[in-house]
């Protein structure tokens, strides 16, 4: 499964820049227009001294920049995962097929190895380069200039290893998205905080307004980016999960539909 590192990169770009223009459209259309009126109706009632009940709106919890900043970061998480998922059943799809054509009972020579390598060459170039072809190639290849059995297992366990590091390897940005949704909710924590003791004098005062609409940037921009990176972990698990499950059922089909199969005279 080798990609091209400039096209992942320009797929990643594009993805931050249509996940920041969905996420803004909808604050600047529906979210803070919501918020703001809102908020106006709860200072009306507090300035004509109204006894009221403060309900809890899904637009003020979510209206601040650090919230629209983390809704960013998860659109844009998941059309990574989405593409990796995508390759990974494309990848699954060959473990259904019968890519070298070898019946039960029958014996794979040193001298076949050329013979069974041509239906795998000819695989369309994308397929080739799918972890599964590679494993067999690199497995015939190995028993046609070695004629060592335990070589061609060694082979794919290696093949399979490198893939799996690979992979591995690429879940890091998935992984430092999940750290920065946090941090991102933690900023608004403080910033909300240090607004709230900003105007801590009009409080005293009776104005308690701008206290409380300070303390909710703290409180809710960390309980919004929590939720987001709970559910972000959680996909990235099921991506892993999906991937280590990949190199898996590989390795183990060369063992069923080659090395098995493998005879030296």
């Amino acid at each position: 499964m080798k990609h091209n590192p400039l096209s992942d990169f320009l797929y990643q770009i594009f993805a931050l820049f249509f996940a920041f223009i969905i996420v803004h459209a909808a604050y600047v259309t529906v979210i803070r227009p919501n918020a703001d009126a809102i908020l106006e109706e709860q200072r009306v009632h507090q300035e004509a001294g109204e006894v009221y009940e403060v309900k809890r709106s899904i637009f003020i919890v979510i209206k601040d920049y650090e919230q629209e900043a983390c809704f960013v970061l998860a659109l844009w998480v998941f059309a990574i995962m989405a593409l990796k998922a995508k390759l990974v059943i494309e990848e699954r799809r060959l473990l259904s097929k019968s890519l070298l054509e070898v019946s039960a009972g029958t014996s794979i020579l040193p001298e076949d190895a050329r013979q069974y390598s041509r239906p795998l060459q000819t695989l369309p170039e994308e397929e080739r380069e799918f972890l599964l072809p590679r494993a067999l190639l690199s497995a015939l290849q190995r028993f046609g200039s070695t004629r060592n059995i335990q070589d061609v297992s060694t082979a794919v366990r290696e093949i399979c290893d490198t893939e799996s590091d690979r992979l591995d390897s690429e879940l890091s940005m998935i992984r430092y998205i999940i750290w920065a949704v946090p941090s991102i909710g933690f900023i608004g924590t403080v910033r909300g905080i240090g607004e709230a003791l900003g105007q801590a004098h009009k409080a005293v005062e009776g104005d308690i307004v701008g206290v409380t609409v300070s303390l909710g940037v703290a409180f809710n921009s960390t309980f919004i980016a929590l939720i987001i990176s709970i559910f972000i972990m959680f996909l990235m698990h099921q991506l892993q999960l999906m991937q280590e499950r990949l190199v898996l059922d590989s390795q183990n089909y060369c063992d069923i539909n080659l090395i098995r199969h493998l005879q030296v005279r």
